[in-house]
C-alpha cells in the first residue's frame, strides 16, 4: 500500500519590537539572565498588562502580506498550563478569536506555483527559558531565565496542505523571507526568534481521513525540518506497514542521530482551559489602520525577483540567489547598480566570485563582505570597460577584500591596467607564434581552438594585462597574413 504524508506547520516568530508585548522591558537578545524583567512579565500580583501597539502593527503587516483577513475585533485569552519557565502559570495568547484568519503561502515558480493555506495568525507572549546545561550542577538542577517571558510573538498556523518534507521546508523558508522583508522578524533561528513545530501523519494514498499525527517540536533550520519530517514519515509508514498503530505524541529531532525521539505522549488534546483575559479588553483594529499598513508595505521577495528579471535582465537563478539565498544580496546589488555598475555583470560578480568567497568563510550573507557596494561597483565597471582583464579583476577583488583599498588605487599602484595598444602587443603576438609553430600550423589547418591556446600564451606573457580581444584580432590578422 502507498502512503502519503499530511503536514501542517506552526511557526512562532518574534516580533521586532524594542519592548515586550505587555510591558516596557527590553527584548534585546543576549542580556544577563533575569535582567530584563518586571512585575508584569513575571506575573506578580497586582501587575496589569498593557498591549504594545507596535507589536499589533507588525502582526497586521505580516497578515496583510500573507493575504489574511484581519479581524476587526480579536480577543486575548489565558492559556493555562504549568511549566517552570511560565511565571504566571498561564500564557496570554489568542484562541477562538485570533487577529487574522485565512491567507496563503505561495510555493514554486510563477506559472507553476501552488498555494498552502493558512488557518490563522495570532498574537501571544513567549515563555521564559529553562537552562538544563552549562552549569557545574546541571546534573542535579535546572536554572530559569525569564528574559524571554513576555517577548511578543505571532504564531502562523498552516492548513494541513503540505504533502512532502521538501515542501514543508520550502514553506518555512518562504515565510521567513516574507517576515524578514517586512521587518517583522529578524529570521534568526539560532537565537530562537523564529521557531517551527510540524504536525505530520501518513495515510493510504487517496484517502481523505487524516491519520494519527505526531508533533515534531522546535526545529531550528530548514534542512533539519526536512530531515526530521523525512525520518518521521518513514517511521510512521514502517509502523503501519507492519500492522501497528501510530500513537499521538510529541517528538524531538536529534540532529546527531538523524532521528526523532519521543518526548511525551499526547493521547488527547491538552485542556488548556482557555478563557478571555480579564485584564485586557478586546483588540479593535480600525480598517483605516489596516489600509495604511497595506499601503506602506515594502516590496516582497517574489515581486522583487520578478522585477530583477524584468528590469535588470538577470537570469531567474541569479535573481533568486540575490533575493532569497544571499541575505542582503538584493539591497547590495541595487546599491551597485545605482553606483554605476552594469546590472548583469554586477549580478554575475555577486553570484560568482563574491559568493565563492563567502562560502569559503562559511557565510551566506552580505554583512560578511568587507567591501562597500559602491567600491565593488567601481571594480565591475572598470572590468567591463576593459581597463583590467577579468583575471586581473579577480586579483584586484582579493586585494580589496583583505586591504580595504579601492579598485582604482590598486590598479594604479600596481600598474595592472590592461594593455590594449596594438603596437605594444605586436611583439608578444609574434613571440607566441614563433614559440609555438605547431599551434600555428594546426590553426591554419582548420583547428580553430588553437587560436585560444595562442591567446593564452600572449596573456601569460603579458602577466594577464593584455586585452584578449585585441590579442585575438592581432593573431587572426597575423595568421591569415602569413598563411
Amino acid at each position: 500500500m502507498l502512503f502519503e504524508p499530511v503536514i501542517g506547520l506552526e511557526i512562532h516568530a518574534q516580533l521586532l519590537t524594542a519592548t515586550k508585548i505587555f510591558c516596557g522591558c527590553s527584548t534585546r537578545f543576549g542580556a544577563s539572565p533575569n535582567t530584563q524583567v518586571c512585575p508584569v512579565c513575571l506575573g506578580l500580583p497586582g501587575a496589569l498588562p498593557v498591549l504594545n501597539r507596535r507589536a499589533v502593527e507588525l502582526a497586521i503587516r505580516a497578515a496583510a502580506a500573507l493575504g489574511c483577513t484581519v479581524q476587526r475585533e480579536s480577543v486575548f485569552a489565558r492559556k493555562n498550563y504549568f511549566y517552570p519557565d511560565l511565571p504566571k502559570g498561564y500564557q496570554i495568547s489568542q484562541y477562538d478569536r485570533p487577529l487574522a484568519t485565512g491567507g496563503f503561502v505561495e510555493l514554486g515558480e510563477p506559472g507553476r506555483s501552488r498555494r498552502i493555506g493558512l488557518t490563522r495568525i495570532h498574537l501571544e507572549e513567549d515563555a521564559g527559558k529553562s537552562l538544563h546545561h552549562g552549569f557545574p550542577d546541571s546534573d542535579a538542577v535546572s536554572y530559569l531565565d525569564f528574559n524571554r517571558s513576555g517577548v511578543p510573538l505571532i504564531e502562523i498556523v498552516t492548513e494541513p496542505d503540505l504533502r512532502s518534507a521538501a515542501d514543508a521546508a520550502e514553506c518555512f523558508s518562504r515565510l521567513r523571507e516574507v517576515l524578514v522583508a517586512l521587518g517583522v522578524n529578524d529570521g534568526n533561528m539560532e537565537e530562537g526568534s523564529l521557531r517551527c513545530d510540524a504536525n505530520v501523519s501518513v495515510r493510504p494514498a487517496g484517502q481523505t481521513v487524516l491519520g494519527t499525527k505526531a508533533e515534531v517540536k522546535n526545529v531550528n533550520s530548514f534542512r533539519y525540518l526536512q530531515k526530521a519530517l523525512e525520518f518521521e514519515i518513514a517511521r510512521q509508514t514502517d509502523v503501519l506497514e507492519a500492522g501497528g498503530a501510530v500513537h499521538q505524541e510529541t517528538r524531538l529531532w536529534d540532529s546527531t542521530t538523524g532521528t526523532t525521539e519521543s518526548m511525551r505522549s499526547k493521547e488527547e488534546a491538552h485542556d488548556y482551559r482557555y478563557f478571555p483575559e480579564p485584564d485586557l479588553p478586546p483588540l479593535v483594529v480600525e480598517s483605516a489602520w489596516v489600509d495604511e499598513i497595506r499601503a506602506s508595505q515594502p516590496e516582497l521577495p517574489d515581486a522583487r525577483k520578478a522585477r530583477f528579471v524584468r528590469d535588470y535582465g538577470l537570469a531567474p537563478y541569479a535573481a533568486d540567489l540575490l533575493v532569497r539565498l544571499l541575505a542582503g544580496g538584493a539591497d547590495y546589488f541595487e546599491a551597485m547598480v545605482r553606483a554605476g555598475a552594469p546590472a548583469k555583470p554586477a549580478g554575475n560578480w555577486l553570484s560568482g566570485e563574491v559568493r565563492r568567497r563567502l562560502n569559503l568563510a562559511g557565510r551566506e550573507d552580505m554583512a560578511a563582505v568587507p567591501i562597500p557596494a559602491e567600491a565593488l561597483a567601481e571594480l565591475v565597471r572598470l572590468a567591463e570597460e576593459g581597463v583590467v582583464s577579468s583575471t586581473v579583476a579577480k586579483d584586484v577583488l582579493e586585494k580589496m577584500w583583505s586591504g580595504g583599498r579601492s579598485a582604482r588605487a590598486i590598479i594604479d599602484a600596481e600598474e595592472l591596467a590592461q594593455v590594449g595598444d596594438a603596437g605594444a602587443l605586436a611583439a608578444l603576438v609574434a613571440a607566441a607564434m614563433a614559440g609555438h609553430p605547431d599551434a600555428v600550423a594546426q590553426y591554419r589547418a582548420g583547428k580553430a581552438s588553437s587560436l585560444g591556446f595562442l591567446v593564452g600564451q600572449v596573456m601569460k606573457a603579458s602577466g594577464g594585462k593584455a586585452n584578449p580581444k585585441v590579442v585575438s584580432d592581432l593573431l587572426r590578422a597575423a595568421l591569415g597574413n602569413s598563411g
